[in-house]
């Protein structure tokens, strides 16, 4: 079942005047060994904080909406509830 909301890994913890965000996009090497930029996703605040720390400002997002949040991000793909590598923030 997917989830309705998604939360977002950001760059800073708060959106600029204009309402958009910069979300935290990551370099991942595709099945065809070339590299494309990634947004991560979780399903929760705590499964986002597991991964990346409770430092890590992050945005929630109605799962409907994200792909147009990205849009013109340069994101290829998003990449739900990661589990990253441990020491990658």
């Amino acid at each position: 079942m997917a989830s309705e909301y998604l939360v977002l890994p950001t760059m800073s913890g708060s959106p600029p005047g204009d309402g958009t965000v910069e979300v935290t996009l990551v370099p991942i090497t595709g099945a065809d060994g070339r590299e494309q930029l990634t947004a991560l996703a979780f399903t929760s605040v705590s499964l986002l904080v597991e991964a990346m720390g409770e430092q890590q400002p992050w945005v929630v997002l109605p799962s409907g909406e994200v792909e147009g949040a990205l849009r013109g991000s340069g994101a290829l793909s998003v990449l739900v509830d990661p589990r990253l590598a441990t020491g990658a923030e």
